[in-house]
């Protein structure tokens, strides 16, 4: 029995999720029309909190290895993201995720054969790698076409995915729900905040919707309680990526 089963009045429920995703698409959006520079250390630490809590969520030994090159390709993609000319923002993003990648196979390398639960390390730690990384979307959007309102309007689908994701019903039950309120969510976030038309709006309000319901199953099939780094990092991972969908969407239905 590991540690944090052997201690839950430590634990948190998965409810917290939802919310530090909240929080964390808040504190985004707030970097959106406040400055580039702010934007990019908001997701320089959204990139590292990723990293420092998905080896908890995995319940995988080397925790702090793990954190630091899961974490730090992250924060390198957020940086170049807002440093490089236009218009090759993430332009560095695939190298960075490859070097991630890299070396997540280089630790498990280390740690030598025998090892527990090695292949869940380096499935898992890839998979955090990627997401991390793809936070630098939020930077993307912000710089392309210098139009926020796309930004706004992937917030406010995420959020709604992400409360429905609160409601303690079944996953058969939450799922279709998250979608259809995000893919609802997104049109009238359009018509409040700009001038998007309904259909692209709607296609990725649905997207969306479907990818932070995905990440609700993933806590369902864990099982076990969360420690405080699990859930920061399992709320702020799906917020990530749906910056770089948010960004290329965009760029493809819409400008």
């Amino acid at each position: 029995m590991t540690a944090e089963l052997k201690a839950p009045a430590r634990s948190l429920g998965s409810w917290t999720i939802g919310v530090f995703g909240v929080a964390g698409l808040i504190a985004i959006i707030a970097g959106v029309y406040t400055s580039q520079e702010a934007l990019t250390a908001i997701a320089v630490v959204v990139a590292l909190a990723v990293g420092i809590g998905w080896p908890h969520f995995l319940r995988i030994p080397a925790k702090k290895t793990l954190a630091a090159v899961i974490g730090i390709p992250g924060a390198g993609s957020a940086l170049a993201a807002g440093l490089v000319p236009a218009p090759g923002y993430l332009d560095w993003t695939p190298a960075f995720i490859a070097l991630g990648m890299m070396a997540v196979f280089v630790v498990q390398l280390i740690r030598g054969t025998g090892q527990a639960q090695r292949l869940e390390s380096t499935l898992g730690c890839c998979a955090g790698v990627l997401l991390s990384c793809l936070g630098a979307g939020w930077i993307a959007g912000a710089r392309f076409n210098g139009v926020r309102e796309m930004l706004l309007v992937a917030a406010f689908s995420a959020a709604v995915a992400l409360l429905a994701g609160l409601i303690r019903w079944p996953d058969s039950i939450v799922a279709p729900l998250g979608i259809v309120l995000a893919g609802l969510a997104g049109p009238l976030a359009g018509l409040v905040f700009s001038d998007i038309a309904v259909l692209p709006a709607a296609l990725f309000g649905v997207v969306v919707g479907a990818v932070l319901v995905s990440f609700r199953r993933l806590v369902t099939l864990r099982g076990g309680p969360l420690n405080l780094l699990a859930a920061v990092s399992m709320g702020l991972a799906p917020v990530s990526a749906v910056g770089s969908l948010a960004y290329f969407i965009d760029k493809l239905l819409i400008y």
